[in-house]
């Protein structure tokens, strides 16, 4: 499709919806109220439904890129709405499949072997079928059961030219939305971008699969299907096919007797687990990628896929996100205030005073409820919305965090309503603070750099002598610069003073040539005005000057 009918075709879905009312006319500028005005859309009765649904359903309309699209944007509640943000979270990866002789001439283009030579038996019939990818179920030749996960046949076109457009709306949303700016639309797009081509690679997803199941190698809370990197690359993806529970079907968890408290709390700690111990957490756990072991029902463990999305925070943000928390637990609001000062997400000339204000602001009323109905993302949804104002900076980390945390909660309070995630997670927090300074921990981290520093160390002398060599040379250079300004000062000062000794000996030649003439000092004198300037001249060659 060209960018011409695409652009007819969102037009086209604009009006049908029309989104038009989303923005304020009143608010922009002559020519595009005018435009806005005159639209033949508002020939159009406005559907009878909420805004935020009939966002929704444009965005579906428009297709995958977009319903993608969607489901990022509604993980910034920071910016949005809470009506929309609720409407867009309720999309869905639900699309229609592409034809299954399409999914085989990938596989072989990209395997370079024809179908039956790699699997005894491979499905037709899609298992899912998603914005980016569809899933097949195939067997190897060894026996084993797995799952081939397709990219769609030439969707990075269509993806960078909606992208393209994207951009174009969002200037446009930045320049003409009242408080446009403050949603920041291109940088929303911006992050969009990199998650959605970074999808397209499933060679990256494998290896972050692959990563992720060997961080859980030695618990059984979490399993992570294991990767077949003979049959996976950029295009094609292998993994051992899990047979599980899906993690939203409570009827099923409800008939096998699963401990769902249990399966709750181990959700809160597999996340902080991953967050603090790895920095490598799994940014896209909404329920289709979850599911529950629950082979031992007072036992249950969780099943994750599609690793597609992975997040990571430095060592400094993991420390100042469990001290943030823990102060939050604390109702500790200066030391909230100064964290955030401390690490840089909020700017350094950030009165303390002002921030920790805010803070109370924000979460006294929330504390006053009972703990176990506080939502803990909500929470950092508003302090991200507070710290806003306060020129903070989101980092994309933060924001996956964020996201995933919301995920994780609204996770578990469908399995066990009643459960307090505060009273779960503290623990865990001050645990982790207090072992990541224990004289163990920092022992370990002495050794885990040891090896570095030990191979920098017989160069040390050498850096040294280096360093006050440089340190001298450049002492010497400041000195001869030094001694050319002092001598283009001393010359520029004998310029000055020969000049006006110049200037003095003409005005000596002059007055006696006047005085040579009969007469002629009598008629100059009798001429006010030139006897002020030659007074002048004197004076000013006569003053004495800076040297």
């Amino acid at each position: 499709m060209s960018r011409t009918l695409r652009l007819a075709k969102i037009y086209r879905t604009i009006g049908e919806y029309r989104l038009d009312e989303l923005v304020d006319a009143a608010h922009l500028p002559a020519l595009p109220r005018t435009l806005l005005r005159m639209s033949p859309w508002r020939l159009r009765a406005v559907p009878d439904m909420p805004r935020g649904e009939r966002l929704r359903k444009a965005l579906e309309d428009l297709g995958p890129v977009f319903i993608k699209f969607g489901q990022m944007l509604s993980t910034r509640r920071d910016l949005l709405p809470e009506d929309i943000a609720d409407q867009l979270a309720r999309l869905q990866d639900d699309v229609p499949p592409f034809p299954p002789q399409q999914a085989i001439n990938i596989i072989e283009r990209a395997l370079g072997k024809p179908v039956a030579d790699l699997f005894a038996q491979f499905e037709t019939e899609p298992m899912a079928s998603a914005s980016v990818a569809q899933v097949h179920a195939a067997t190897l030749h060894s026996g084993e059961s797995v799952v081939v996960k397709v990219v769609r046949p030439d969707i990075e076109p269509v993806i960078q030219q909606d992208l393209a457009l994207m951009f174009t709306l969002a200037k446009l949303v930045n320049r003409y939305v009242p408080d446009g700016h403050r949603l920041r639309p291109v940088e929303v797009v911006s992050d969009y971008k990199l998650t959605i081509l970074d999808e397209l690679d499933l060679g990256r997803e494998a290896a972050n699969a692959s990563q992720l199941r060997r961080n859980f190698e030695d618990s059984k809370r979490v399993y992570v299907p294991r990767v077949h990197w003979d049959y996976t690359c950029r295009s094609v993806f292998t993994m051992e096919r899990i047979s599980g529970i899906p993690v939203t079907d409570m009827d099923a968890l409800r008939a096998r007797n699963v401990d769902l408290k249990l399966l709750a709390e181990r959700g809160v700690e597999i996340f902080f687990t991953q967050v603090l111990r790895d920095s490598f957490f799994h940014a896209d756990m909404h329920p289709g990628n979850i599911f529950v072991d629950a082979t031992d029902p007072a036992d249950p463990n969780y099943i994750a896929v599609d690793c597609a999305i992975i997040g990571a925070l430095s060592e400094s943000d993991q420390y100042y996100l469990a001290r943030n928390l823990l102060a939050i637990f604390r109702r500790d609001y200066h030391e909230v205030a100064q964290l955030h000062v401390e690490c840089g997400w909020v700017p350094p000339d950030t009165r303390v005073q002002d921030f920790e204000s805010a803070m109370r602001a924000v979460c006294e009323p929330i504390f006053e409820r009972p703990l176990s109905e506080i939502s803990f993302g909500q929470l950092l949804v508003y302090l991200f919305r507070t710290a806003g104002r306060f020129d903070m900076e989101v980092q994309p980390s933060l924001v996956l965090l964020q996201k995933t945390l919301l995920n994780i909660e609204g996770l578990g309070r469908q399995l066990y309503p009643d459960l307090n995630l505060w009273e779960t997670a503290q623990p865990f927090l001050e645990e982790w603070v207090a072992a990541r300074y224990s004289p163990q921990s920092v022992l370990r981290r002495l050794q885990r750099h040891a090896p570095s520093w030990l191979e920098q160390l017989p160069q040390l002398p050498d850096v040294v002598m280096d360093n006050l060599q440089h340190a001298r040379e450049l002492e010497q250079r400041f000195s001869v610069q030094q001694q050319r300004v002092q001598k283009l000062q001393h010359q520029a000062t004998e310029d000055t003073r020969r000049r006006r000794r110049h200037l003095v000996a003409a005005l000596a030649c002059g007055a006696a040539a006047l005085l040579a003439v009969p007469g002629a000092w009598q008629q100059l004198a009798q001429a006010p005005l030139a006897s002020w300037l030659l007074g002048g001249l004197g004076l000013a060659l006569l003053w004495p000057r800076e040297t």
